[in-house]
């Protein structure tokens, strides 16, 4: 703690500002994370490969190899495969000893896990290339620094919100004979015992850091169950952990990692076990569904499936608009869960600065914009990445099939992996009427250029739309203050956070951490905000015992 005590403090002050705050630096620089940094990160990444990965833990039914990159190569990395009835045991006999060790304690191993992690962002970011597809500097900082962040953010949060509502206190009430009552009172944070963290495979560490920090310093033990794709950066993640505690003398089963062989079900048959009291979850709507209706015993967060949506009604710097969209819909191939899917254009056109823009040219240009950003295959590979599953293949590969094909996606090469499943944007054109293609996600490099009656028609739509099938992010684009105050009563009814007028330097893909909420919890999409006190709060009980003074 008292190495860590100026983190911890910045942090904890940042998430009650909201201002810009980073502990982790996002540039792969030499000049910050050492000279050597990218080599010995690269060779540690590929001494991995065909080889077991170093991880104890309880239980024994042989190894599990399930990750094959996006760019090509089959990793060969085996785990120990999940024993559920081992791990929940091993976590439950670690949540004992892990309740009672101290609030700063158990910030301070948390942060000690984060700066470890942070010094082997190179390697992680080769593991998240790897088995996401990201391009790699996308994969350093959103795999790296910018999900320590996130973890950091929940530590500060679960710390802050533990020192407010726990600790001691002296109560007396006076009384008019003899002397008042006086009692000592303990308010003690008890976690809820046994959590659950199931990453997703596009951002295994970024989606997973904040549910299994806030577990931490909450005291709750924790099992993180990867999706089989995607193992090795959680697989690190917990090797680190392991260590951190075993090396403060607890019991490192506080953490353990949960592979599996995609046919196993681990995830469902751990999510409903009584030991476990929370789970946090990353992927389809589905299983989200099902987990909320089936986990009753616990504590559920879950991010699932939605339809981002941008309402476009008038600009006074077209070009920089198109450039700002091209990129949000192009980057990391579309599979951003804050990706924009569906943008309203009213029928009779837009007003710029470069004169009226009617629906079939605005389509016509953000198409040239897209076409543009990733025509060149330097930028191409840096933006796009490759594409991680069949799924999104299949879907992108089918979209004439959903309306007029406005930009058609391509299978161009990869500049340094000739193997990569690379595909670029498509922008298909609908009427507002096509609910049915729109109304859902199509996960990927698709979006929908959508024709409305008016602005008002795209605002309602918006609220709709969202309100059905859930959204992260909304963003609109109008040089009317009255507008904006409209997309803004449309956004807090839907429950979504609304981005307005982006040109320059920051897309609705991004949020950042200790500022931007990621999600509200209050649409279908999200059950939570990455991170907000209801992810937080539901972790813990307040104990009280008391005594006379």
């Amino acid at each position: 703690m008292e190495r860590h005590r100026p983190t911890l403090d910045a942090a904890v002050e940042a998430v009650r500002v909201r201002g810009h705050h980073t502990a982790y630096p996002e540039s792969p620089s030499r000049s910050v994370y050492g000279e050597d940094a990218a080599p010995v990160g690269q060779a540690a990444f590929e001494a991995r490969l065909g080889a077991d990965f170093p991880l104890d833990g309880p239980g024994d039914r042989g190894r599990v190899a399930t990750e094959r990159s996006p760019y090509g190569p089959v990793l060969g990395v085996t785990y120990p495969r999940a024993d559920a009835d081992a791990l929940v045991a091993a976590s439950t006999r670690a949540l004992a000893s892990w309740r009672r060790t101290s609030p700063d304690d158990r910030a301070a191993v948390a942060v000690e896990i984060l700066d470890r992690l942070n010094r082997r962002s190179f390697e992680m970011a080769h593991a998240v290339q790897h088995t996401t597809g990201q391009s790699f500097v996308m994969a350093f900082q959103a795999g790296g620094p910018h999900a320590q962040d996130r973890g950091l953010e929940a530590v500060a949060c679960a710390y802050d919100m533990i020192g407010r509502y726990a600790g001691e206190s002296r109560w007396e009430k006076p009384q008019r004979r003899g002397g008042g009552l006086v009692m000592a009172k303990r308010y003690t944070a008890r976690g809820r015992g046994v959590g659950l963290v199931i990453g997703c495979n596009t951002f295994p560490t970024w989606n997973s850091y904040p549910a299994l920090f806030a577990n931490l310093v909450t005291g709750n033990t924790t099992i993180v169950k990867p999706h089989p794709g995607a193992v090795l950066p959680l697989a690190l993640t917990v090797a680190v952990a392991r260590d951190v505690l075993t090396e403060a003398g607890l019991d490192p089963d506080v953490v353990l990692l949960a592979a599996e062989d995609p046919d196993d079900r681990v995830a469902a048959d751990l999510a409903l076990r009584p030991e476990v009291r929370i789970v946090d979850f990353t992927g389809s709507t589905a299983f989200g569904d099902w987990l909320e209706a089936n986990a009753r015993q616990a504590f559920v967060s879950t991010e699932k499936a939605g339809v981002n949506t941008v309402v476009v009604d008038s600009t006074a710097a077209y070009r920089p608009m198109l450039a700002n969209l091209a990129h949000s819909l192009s980057l990391y191939s579309g599979q951003m869960c804050t990706s924009p899917q569906n943008l309203f254009v009213p029928s009779g056109g837009i007003e710029t600065d470069e004169g009226r823009k009617g629906p079939d040219e605005f389509a016509a240009d953000l198409g040239a914009a897209v076409a543009d950003l990733v025509g060149d295959p330097a930028r191409l590979a840096g933006v796009l990445g490759a594409v991680v599953g069949d799924g999104v293949l299949a879907r992108v590969d089918a979209v004439a099939e959903l309306g007029e094909t406005v930009l058609a996606p391509t299978a161009p090469a990869h500049p340094e992996f000739p193997d990569a499943a690379v595909r670029t944007p498509a922008i298909v054109r609908l009427t507002a009427d096509r609910r049915d293609v729109y109304g859902r996600e199509h996960f990927g490099p698709i979006s929908f250029v959508i024709t409305a009656r008016d602005t008002d028609e795209s605002l309602r739509l918006l609220r709709e739309t969202i309100t059905e099938s859930g959204a992260i992010t909304a963003s609109v684009y109008s040089t009317s203050e009255d507008v904006l105050a409209r997309a803004e009563d449309a956004a807090l009814d839907a429950g979504v956070n609304l981005s307005e007028n982006l040109t320059r330097g920051v897309f609705v893909n991004q949020s950042a951490a200790f500022s931007d909420y990621h999600g509200t919890g209050a649409n279908p999409a999200a059950t939570a905000s990455l991170t907000d006190p209801r992810f937080v709060a539901g972790r813990f009980d307040l104990v009280q015992s008391r005594r006379h003074a």
